[in-house]
């Protein structure tokens, strides 16, 4: 799992049913493995997989030997990879930043495209695509926007710059605008949709414009009548990770913390739960269903025939990556005449889309690995002690049973190993 860098060590873990596993099968499997023909160059595969990037291939900006490995055994004779593959993350970067960086690590060619980050999903939202769009991040979060499809973007920079009464938290601008130094702009245009990519650098100015313009319609001019009732216009947030690991003994505030407050500021000023128009990023669905489309896409240009049957997620948090996985697993075999999953909630519905490749996969198999945020121990009690605290956010119900992974691997080139047997595939 990949926010800024992984959780790792601070998990221990919320799963009270995970079992002790040997070092050579899972009790968790429940799979049948087969053996079957060697893996040529002119095999069709009907399967795909997609990685997490740290944790599982890499811990910060070194890649792991496991992975090396496990790459070494998904290239043809000509050093490309043989079966498509995408890599799912939760940062928000430049996809071809780390896909220049992938590349690099594992000798293999590795496109933008097969580069989903917590916000990639977003390309679907093409309703959104024309409206005056706020982006919330940091880094590159105008060009990401853009990337995405949005056309007409906005910076909170933007927004202070022309209402510049309304940041009385940034001590500077109050003093411009007690000795009169200061032009407003009525004529910035009215934001129509706030896009949440990240969280931002200064919280306080970010949540206190956001909230002006949550309470004014995007027009923070005048104050409203009544702030109970207000129409809310559409939010999108990707990534609702709570805590992320960096160089700290103890975790840090991700994106997940800065929406947390800002529907604690919503509910407490209009008495309403904030609404999100669409959440985006692990462990949404949304984020697995773009993952298989660009599995679909890279196997067609590879010249495979065959639909995508089988889809196989590698990540270390079981809270994150083994839940989206599994709820992945459990909407596409619920899944309605609309192709939307049963019950799932309004933030969480995939959106039609023409650009979407056809839902072919019938499992999403999720594998889970001891090399990153989950740390599994020979001396590990058959269950694990559980914590009543739920870190998870509040549009997706804490189900400790999506946390359990369809297979436990010491790591990404054991799980190879396992699909190739799975899959009745012989290495050369």
């Amino acid at each position: 799992m990949e926010t800024s860098r992984s959780c790792e060590n601070f998990i221990k873990l919320e799963v009270n049913h995970l079992t002790s596993w040997s070092s050579n099968e899972s009790s968790l499997d429940n799979s049948d493995v087969s053996m079957g023909s060697d893996f040529n160059e002119n095999t069709t595969v009907s399967f795909g997989i997609l990685f997490d990037v740290d944790g599982v291939l890499a811990r910060g900006s070194a890649p792991l030997d496991p992975a090396k490995k496990a790459m070494e055994k998904l290239k043809d004779s000509n050093g490309n990879l043989k079966v498509p593959v995408a890599f799912v993350t939760n940062a928000c970067n430049r996809s071809a930043d780390k896909a220049r960086q992938i590349s690099k690590w594992f000798d293999i060619n590795v496109t933008p495209e097969q580069v989903i980050h917590a916000p990639t999903p977003a390309k679907l939202l093409s309703e959104f695509h024309g409206k005056h769009t706020l982006v919330i991040g940091q880094e590159h979060k105008r060009e990401i926007a853009e990337d995405l499809g949005f056309k007409n973007v906005c910076t909170i920079e933007d927004v202070k710059k022309a209402y510049p009464l309304l940041d009385m938290v940034d001590h500077e601008n109050r003093g411009r605008v007690a000795r009169g130094d200061y032009i407003e702009n009525p004529d910035f245009p009215r934001v129509d949709v706030i896009l949440l990519i990240g969280e931002p650098c200064r919280w306080e100015t970010d949540l206190q414009l956001i909230i002006d313009l949550l309470l004014t319609e995007g027009k923070p001019l005048h104050a409203p009548e009544d702030p109970h009732n207000v129409p809310q216009i559409p939010l999108i947030a990707c990534n609702m990770d709570l805590v992320f690991m960096a160089e700290a003994c103890m975790p840090r505030f991700g994106h997940g913390a800065f929406l947390l407050c800002l529907e604690a500021l919503y509910k407490k000023i209009t008495g309403k739960d904030l609404l999100y128009k669409n959440l985006v990023g692990k462990p949404c669905e949304i984020t697995y269903r773009f993952a298989e489309h660009m599995v679909s896409k890279i196997a067609q240009q590879m010249g495979i025939s065959k639909p995508i049957k089988r889809l196989y997620f590698f990540g270390d948090n079981p809270n994150v990556d083994i839940v989206g996985a599994n709820l992945y697993d459990r909407f596409i075999k619920r899944k309605d005449s609309n192709a939307n999953a049963v019950d799932v909630p309004v933030s969480r519905l995939i959106p039609q889309s023409d650009e979407l490749h056809k839902q072919t996969v019938e499992d999403c198999f999720s594998m889970l690995v001891g090399t990153g945020v989950y740390k599994h121990t020979a001396d590990e009690e058959t269950t694990v002690k559980s914590t009543d605290v739920y870190h998870g956010h509040r549009d997706i119900a804490h189900e400790p049973e999506l946390s359990k992974p369809h297979k436990f691997v010491h790591d990404v080139n054991d799980g190879i190993d396992y699909i190739f047997r799975k899959e009745g595939i012989e290495v050369n």
